[in-house]
């Protein structure tokens, strides 16, 4: 089992798929993993050798921020909006979105299932 970041990528996917479980590389990335390694598109992470497995590890040590220094940049990025009381830190604080979206009708992933207003009676329109 290829062990990479401290993630067991899964084994019969392709390269570059599997290297997206990686927390800090997408796609896009892998993909670059990959032609800087000379590892051709079609080939499956049981299909790699030890030396190419370590090469990928090495590669990404250096050139890449993944899994726990990247999780600790973000929180610490976020703690210091909140410290600083910026807008986008209260948004966090709040937990609502913070990039501007609305709020009134949408939204629901970032601020959780809808609570019901107990008493609250619906008021027919008037013409």
């Amino acid at each position: 089992m290829a062990r990479i970041a401290g993630i067991n990528i899964p084994q019969n996917k392709l390269v570059k798929i599997a290297l997206t479980y990686i927390h800090g590389i997408g796609l896009h990335a892998s993909r670059k993993i990959c032609n800087k390694l000379n590892i051709p598109d079609k080939t499956r992470v049981n299909e790699l050798s030890e030396d190419q497995v370590l090469k990928i590890r090495e590669y990404i040590d250096q050139n890449h921020k993944v899994e726990g220094d990247l999780r600790r940049e973000v929180a610490v990025n976020i703690k210091r909006l909140v410290d600083l009381a910026t807008y986008r830190g209260s948004r966090h604080k709040k937990k609502l979105p913070v990039r501007g979206q609305r709020t009134h009708c949408n939204a629901r992933t970032r601020k959780g299932k809808a609570i019901a207003i107990a008493g609250k009676k619906l008021t027919p329109l008037k013409k």
